[in-house]
């Protein structure tokens, strides 16, 4: 019953709702057929109505847009077409809505047709019919605004453009992924990629690094001239330390294709296919060679400017006053060099006559005047004595105090008075109470090494010689990094130092000589410094192999000729010691033990022997056909040294010297006298 019940009611709302709509399709034929009688003003109605619609949602669609976040070129023109599709429908819905309130207030100026059930299949064909030809729920398409119309052409022009853009993009990410797959196992650098216009497509890594440091090592290896009038003088960029970062380019260009991910990787190859990439090198150089070059080549320049300038020498302070002139412009030098070795490339420094000059920049200056309280403070220190600590090690030497004799408001007067090139004040000096070598071994604990030789003590003038050499040394103090000199301590070799003649080599053989022997002692303390691994700076051996040491562990000197010396190399100060007594010279070098400690030995190989030859010396003293050996001779001998090191259980050996000894020939003199009276006969 109920099933019957909804049936029948379904059966009358669509009978209803037919009886409706013809009602609906009646009057809005009426309305088309007498749309010509709509008054005017309407029809302005339904325009505006159109226009306003339109207006409003392209305003409502700024509004959203507005305060949308940011979107990509392809997410607005999408939406724009989106939006524009909406605004249209929608509007279209909006004026046929419009039209039916407008025509409705009209519905009273026409009559309203009746209709019944008899007439409604012709009314039905009718407004099919009418459905077919115009419907007035749509705008036509003459009534069209012409802005609505472009808004279309631009759909249309932006759709092309999408759709062109698409194709390239997919058609070129298919083309570069196929092409960086096939160039994944390549290890060589890409083509047209050059290091400071230097060429190296497709080298591999070693092969670029080794053409790029060929040709930038030619252009290093030049010289230049800088000039300033008649003054010249050459640069080479090795005495600031120049170099290039050959390893960081290489890098960088290898790089090229292979450091990003496939999208960079993709756009880097074809870039660099298409346009190339020229990569520029990294430099660097130490800046306080540069200004060291820089102070050193300055007064050598004519007309330099000269300012005051002051020395200690016996007691006495000398002032030199300065004088005007010009002063090189250190930075403008500097950035002028540096831009001539960029500008430099390979096919120009490998050509003849290759010649490179800067102009020296300058300007005038004046000198400073002299400033005696500025001298004073740098002058004036109170004796000092030497002093150390154990915890943490330090050591003080001492210092001589320097004061002036007279006031330095008498000195400023002095200067003042009188315009001279250089004014003498006397000095008073005091000596320090404790010096250095009166600090005992307690202030150096650790024995860092020691080398003892042997010597004939019953030969008394050579002896007072070793022992006179050695006193000077002993008790010498280094401070890290400060030089050893032979001459300068043990000073010239004189009678009034209570030197004696003894044997030297001279003249091809051995003769008496002033202080003799004491090459004894500076070869001693020779092989104790080397011992102690300390930096050799100046060596040399004698002509002849000695008695008391072997071949190539020996050091000559001549004082103002030949010297030996040596750095303090390690951490601390060290001390010098001596002992010359009982046939043994010895020196020790005492200091702190250090972290890596090193055993040295020097290790002779002699590697050639020279003959030595046999001199005759007519002697008339002797008798006729007698023969005396003068002297008696000794090969000579090439001998390399080396020098071995351990330490914590690692041995190294390297060459240290190598050193040639002249043979010294035989010496016989020959008697050219009377001969012998022959012997009487026994009575």
């Amino acid at each position: 019953m109920a099933r019957r019940n909804r049936k029948r009611s379904r059966r009358k709302q669509n009978k209803k709702n037919q009886i409706y709509t013809s009602k609906t399709t009646a009057l809005n034929i009426t309305i088309e057929e007498k749309q010509e009688e709509i008054p005017e003003k309407s029809q302005e109605e339904i325009s505006k109505s159109i226009h306003d619609n339109i207006m409003k949602y392209s305003d409502s669609n700024d509004d959203v847009n507005k305060v949308s976040a940011p979107k990509t070129l392809e997410q607005k023109i999408h939406e724009s077409i989106h939006n524009f599709d909406k605004s249209v429908n929608k509007v279209v819905v909006e004026t046929k809505k419009d039209i039916d309130s407008i025509l409705e207030e009209k519905k009273s100026d026409y009559s309203v047709l009746e209709y019944d059930d008899t007439s409604k299949t012709k009314e039905v064909e009718k407004v099919q019919e009418i459905k077919e030809s115009k419907e007035i729920a749509k705008i036509p398409i003459e009534e069209t605004p012409e802005y609505v119309s472009e808004m279309l052409n631009k759909k249309k022009r932006r759709r092309i453009i999408i759709s062109t853009t698409a194709v390239l993009v997919v058609f070129i990410s298919l083309f570069s992924t196929i092409f960086a797959f096939s160039n994944q196992d390549n290890d060589k650098i890409l083509d047209n990629i050059s290091i400071k216009n230097i060429d190296i497509e497709k080298k591999d890594f070693e092969e670029a690094k080794n053409i790029l440091k060929e040709k930038l090592d030619m252009e290093l290896s030049k010289d230049m001239t800088l000039l300033h009038g008649e003054y010249s003088i050459a640069f080479n960029p090795s005495v600031i330390g120049f170099v290039y970062d050959i390893d960081d380019a290489v890098q960088r260009a290898y790089g090229v294709g292979r450091d990003g991910n496939i999208v960079q990787n993709n756009y880097s190859i074809i870039k660099t296919k298409l346009i190339g990439n020229k990569f520029d090198i990294s430099y660097s150089y130490d800046e306080a060679l540069f200004d060291k070059y820089i102070d050193d080549m300055s007064p050598k320049i004519p007309g330099i400017v000269i300012e005051p300038s002051y020395y200690i020498e016996d007691s006495k302070l000398i002032v030199e006053k300065g004088s005007d002139g010009i002063r090189v412009k250190r930075d403008e030098l500097k950035k002028k060099i540096i831009n001539a070795i960029l500008s430099r490339t390979y096919e120009n420094v490998q050509k003849d006559g290759f010649a490179e000059t800067l102009e020296i920049p300058t300007e005038n200056a004046k000198a400073s005047n002299i400033d005696m309280d500025k001298i004073y403070a740098e002058i004036h220190t109170e004796p000092k004595d030497a002093s150390y600590t154990l915890e943490p090690y330090a050591l003080y030497p001492d210092e001589d105090g320097v004061d002036l004799k007279i006031s330095v408001e008498e000195a400023k007067k002095q200067v003042l008075a009188q315009d001279k090139q250089e004014y003498t004040f006397d000095l008073n000096i005091t000596k320090a109470s404790k010096t250095v070598k009166d600090l005992g071994t307690e202030a150096f604990p650790y024995q860092v090494s020691t080398f003892s030789t042997k010597y004939d003590a019953s030969n008394i003038n050579r002896s007072t010689n070793l022992e006179i050499a050695a006193r000077k040394i002993n008790g010498t103090v280094l401070m890290p990094g400060e030089v050893f000199s032979y001459n300068k301590v043990v000073g010239k070799r004189t009678v009034e130092e209570g030197y004696k003649d003894a044997k030297i080599y001279a003249d091809g053989g051995v003769v008496d000589g002033l202080a003799g022997g004491i090459c004894q002692i500076s070869s001693t303390l020779y092989n104790a410094a080397v011992m102690a691994n300390l930096e050799i700076v100046e060596r040399r051996n004698h002509s002849y192999p000695t008695s008391y040491l072997p071949a190539g562990k020996d050091a000559t000197v001549v004082y103002g000729v030949l010297d030996l010396k040596f750095k303090n190399t390690r951490k601390y100060p060290i001390k010098i010691t001596s002992s010359v007594k009982n046939g043994v010279a010895s020196f020790t070098v005492h200091g702190i033990k250090e972290e890596n400690e090193y055993e040295v030995t020097l290790l002779p190989v002699t590697t050639a022997t020279i003959p030595h030859g046999t001199q005759t010396i007519p002697d008339p003293s002797l008798p006729a056909g007698q023969q005396v050996v003068k002297q008696s001779g000794h090969a000579g001998y090439r001998v390399t040294t080396y020098i071995q090191k351990t330490c914590n259980g690692q041995t190294t050996k390297e060459v240290f010297t190598n050193d040639t000894y002249q043979p010294m020939a035989t010496i016989i003199r020959v008697g050219t006298g009377a001969p012998a009276a022959a012997p009487m006969p026994p009575q």
